[in-house]
Parts: structure tokens; sequence; C-alpha cells
């Protein structure tokens, strides 16, 4: 169980009606970028009910636009880029929201960005080793990434590598300092499926949801400092992987 990807079965009912459109993945991903500037601004607001809708809503679009690129068989970097690039700035954007809200300092806001980053990247991590272990592999998905891919078919090399320098700057510190706390983790052959799970709690999805359920209850004074302490499930994490799954 995906404890991140509640929106699957939602983002496999849209991305069926859009198969036969012209509207593509990269279109749904714009949307999705829309979805969360609305989350933005309902949080600025007080709208923080209708933030949470957005939220939730910006997780089952996320799902979509890759669903859909499955069924239309049209796989692509700039669109897997695109979409990194955009959950980035966007999560910046929704801690920005609720530290201009609240009355707390502006180090709890630069902790808790750059631990929803650390904790999501932790995820993808293992998330994207097991899929590269997998039947069939991933075409858009490397454990390591350097430079540019070559383009696919659809897609331009120029767009590929422009887009690939943005993911790169953005994410490179992160992907640096996951690697560094379990250098070793690639060598695995797979994970069992108890542990992606627990581990699924640290996904993107499932950071947004516990956004989603803070906001309308009133605790928008806590989901800063909350996902700086929600670190603490990184040692465990890490700890298990390191002692409990060697093969």
């Amino acid at each position: 169980m995906d404890l991140s990807d509640y929106g699957r079965s939602p983002a496999i009912w849209i991305a069926s009606k859009l198969k036969h459109t012209s509207v593509t993945p990269i279109h749904v991903t714009c949307l999705f970028g829309v979805c969360g500037l609305a989350a933005v601004y309902s949080i600025l607001v007080e709208k923080y009910l209708l933030s949470a809708i957005f939220l939730i809503l910006k997780s089952i679009l996320d799902a979509a636009d890759g669903e859909l690129s499955r069924i239309k068989n049209t796989p692509s970097h700039s669109g897997r880029y695109l979409d990194s690039i955009f959950d980035i700035i966007l999560n910046f954007m929704f801690v920005m929201a609720m530290y201009i809200m609240v009355e707390i300092h502006f180090a709890w806001a630069i902790l808790a960005f750059v631990s929803i980053q650390i904790q999501g990247t932790l995820y993808n991590y293992y998330y994207v080793i097991l899929r590269t272990r997998s039947i069939g592999g991933d075409t858009t998905s490397k454990i390591f990434e350097h430079r540019s891919p070559t383009a696919l078919a659809g897609e331009s090399q120029r767009s590929v590598d422009i887009l690939f320098q943005i993911f790169y700057i953005l994410y490179a510190l992160f992907d640096k300092f996951v690697c560094l706390l379990d250098p070793n983790a690639f060598k695995v052959k797979t994970f069992p499926n108890w542990f992606m799970t627990l581990v699924s709690a640290y996904g993107l999805g499932f950071q947004l949801l516990i956004m989603a359920i803070m906001l309308p209850f009133g605790l928008i004074d806590h989901v800063l400092p909350f996902f700086v302490f929600y670190n603490l499930f990184l040692v465990v994490f890490i700890v298990i992987r390191r002692y409990l799954i060697t093969v």
C-alpha cells in the first residue's frame, strides 16, 4: 500500500477520459500547477478548507499526468522534469504562504521546506531503486542523474537539456544528501512491501494530505514545526534499510 498514492484511482479515471483527446500529459502537469497556485492563494485568504481541496486535487492531477503518458504510450523526460520542477516550487510556495499567515520565526519555514524536500527525496530514492529493479524497468527515471538524457520520441533535446539543468540545480543537493545517508541502498535487489508502505509516509502526496487535514482544523500554526519534527522517521527508515534489508 502506497500511502502517498491515494489519488491513483481518480487519476486513472481522468487519464482514461483524456486518452482520445488532444490533451497531453504536460497539459495535465500545467493544470496541477494551477491547482497548486490556487491552494497557495486559498491559504493567503484564509480559505483553509478550499486550500485542502486544491491540495488533494493537485495530488490527483500529479498522478494523472503520468497515467496519461502511460495510456498514450508517450514517455517524456521533459514531462518528468517539469513535474518535479513544479513540485519543488509549489512546495516552497506552500511553506511561504503558511509562514506569512502565522507568527513563527523564518528559520522554521526554511527548516520545514528543507525537511519536506529531504523526506520526499528519501521516498523517491528508494522508490526509483524499486522501479528500476522491477520487470520492464523504468524508461524515464534513474537512481543517479548527473547528465541530461537523450530525448525520447516527440520531445526536443534542447527542451530536455534545459529542463534537466533546472531540475539538477533544484534537486542536486537533496539527492546528494540522501545518497550520503544511505549510499549502498542501490545495491539491494528489492525492498519488501511493508518497508515501502512505511517509507511512503514521506511521499509528496501524503505530505500534502497531512497539510490538507491540518489546515481546515485550525492547525496552521503547527504545520511547519510538524514537518521539521517529522524528520525523526528518517533515522528509523534508514536504520531499518541498512540493517534489516541488505539483499
